[in-house]
């Protein structure tokens, strides 16, 4: 498996014609206080697949504090069909919501999938500076 992309946003859609409308990328958020509750966002993930790797794909999606501290988990499976002549490609496009930041820092995203584990999709939370 080999990520292509993975971003924080405000909305995605995938499309009949196969492509991904990615609206609202960011990479940062500021609040005024902490615990931090970012009412709605979304998490898009697309993967390519192998060959090899046809059939049932289970995937996890932990979101992780810099501290190690887990703050939410995604499970779920794909379906990778035999490429055939064009790619096998899963695209994950999950919507969150009430998600709370405990403390500001950087979070990230570890996937687990393929057989292997990486870090994905980061987003540093930030304290709004006093006026």
């Amino acid at each position: 498996m080999e990520l292509k992309l993975s971003v924080f946003c405000e909305a995605a859609r995938d499309r009949p014609d196969g492509r991904l409308d990615v609206i609202g990328i960011f990479d940062e958020l500021l609040a005024p206080a902490f615990p931090a509750v970012q009412e709605r966002m979304t998490v898009v993930f697309v993967m390519e697949w192998g060959g090899d790797e046809a059939g049932d794909q289970p995937f996890r999606a932990d979101l992780v504090h810099e501290s190690g501290r887990k703050i939410l988990g995604l499970d779920g499976h794909t379906v990778v069909h035999p490429p055939g002549k064009g790619r096998a490609m899963t695209k994950l496009v999950q919507p969150l919501e009430k998600v709370v930041f405990p403390a500001a820092g950087r979070y990230h995203f570890e996937l687990f999938a393929g057989g292997s584990m990486m870090e994905v999709a980061a987003i540093t939370l930030k304290e709004t500076p006093p006026e």
